[in-house]
């Protein structure tokens, strides 16, 4: 992704003056290439079946109708939204032909003509789709997660499901991050008992960490969401993905501070020594985390800068004393190949997933062809 990347910024090179007006917008540049490229990879390492795309969150906030269209061009043949709305939106965006299943299952009274997939979580989901008449769903058994799903002994009571035409019976893994985790072998001896009563009925069972757990998770159909969007499934080793997105946000100002001088609200940072001191165009509502606030670091001219201060809602200022070459227009990554959403997420205490979904609505998002 490197080289594309670089050449897609290569406006920040240029003079100010010369550059068009949305130079000065903050810029989230996806690389459909490298979300397929993922989902690829993680299709070759599933054997026994096929791998879905899970594009809730609008696509863990990157776009879901532009990933999903990718990832169908490339041959991925079932997606997974959270929602109801969101598989609407999907099966616009998509047209008919691919499956698009909806975890959280169909609201009462929901259009059967949408041509959506529901998954069923409850006994009365089960009632629901038997008095709809409505067949071709997928069942979902609780293993150990317990949210969503029907545990062992709502499915003993459930009987013959034959007249319901499932497509799938699938589980979700609690643990999956954590390889040695006891909880991940227990779900699939659960898992399997489950599988055992329903003889037949194709199987979806990993997720992306649980397709790094070996051959005993795997299926008819996996379900990574944070692989493909370049999070690490692997926690602890080196991230076997690529990265798929780079943030940059323009400098609207530099300004000089004396030493001793405090920035920004509640002058939680004082300057040490006479500093040079960035404002960018990006904030908290635009899904910065204010816990990132003196702690953050961004990266201009490929050398990393600290953020200091608050993070504010539409403001982060960043000390660029070591960058003398810093002037106002450059762009400023903050979230990208060295500051990787799990990096961000590491300095936020908090995972990927959470970076990533919270990125704003205000960003010019901008697409490198798959």
């Amino acid at each position: 992704m490197g080289m594309r990347m670089a050449a897609a910024i290569t406006e920040a090179s240029r003079p100010a003056e010369a550059r068009p007006r949305d130079a000065f917008e903050a810029e989230l540049l996806v690389d459909l290439g490298a979300i397929v490229a993922n989902w690829r990879d993680l299709a070759a390492r599933h054997a026994s079946g096929p791998v879905a795309g899970v594009v809730k969150a609008d696509g863990y906030g990157l776009g879901a109708a532009p990933v999903a269209r990718a990832l169908a061009a490339a041959g991925c043949r079932h997606f997974f939204v959270a929602q109801f709305a969101e598989g609407l939106a999907l099966r616009q965006a998509l047209g008919h032909g691919p499956m698009v299943a909806v975890l959280g299952g169909f609201p009462p009274g929901a259009d059967d003509g949408a041509d959506l997939t529901p998954v069923l979580n409850a006994p009365a989901d089960l009632a629901e789709a038997r008095a709809a008449g409505r067949r071709g769903a997928i069942l979902h058994a609780d293993t150990g997660m317990e949210r969503l799903g029907l545990n062992a002994a709502e499915l003993a009571a459930a009987g013959d499901l034959s007249d319901l035409g499932l497509r799938y019976v699938m589980t979700h893994l609690a643990c999956a991050d954590e390889p040695g985790h006891p909880l991940n072998a227990q779900q699939a001896a659960r898992f399997a008992a489950v599988r055992a009563g329903l003889p037949g009925l194709p199987a979806s069972f990993a997720n992306s960490s649980g397709l790094f757990l070996g051959e005993g998770f795997a299926s008819d159909l996996a379900r990574p969401g944070c692989a493909l969007y370049g999070i690490n499934p692997t926690p602890g080793q080196p991230n076997p993905m690529r990265p798929v997105l780079r943030l940059t946000v323009p400098i609207l100002q530099l300004r000089e501070v004396p030493a001793g001088t405090s920035v920004g609200y509640g002058a939680s940072w004082v300057a040490k020594r006479d500093s040079r001191i960035a404002t960018i165009a990006a904030g908290y509502a635009d899904g910065y985390l204010r816990v990132l606030s003196n702690q953050g670091v961004a990266t201009l001219h490929g050398q990393d800068v600290p953020l200091v201060g608050r993070v504010s809602m539409d403001l982060i200022t960043l000390d660029v004393t070591d960058a003398p070459e810093a002037r106002p227009g450059d762009r400023v990554e903050l979230i990208g190949p060295r500051q990787t959403p799990d990096a961000v997420a590491a300095l936020a205490g908090t995972i990927g997933y959470e970076i990533l979904t919270s990125l704003g609505a205000r960003y010019r998002r901008r697409y490198l062809p798959a």
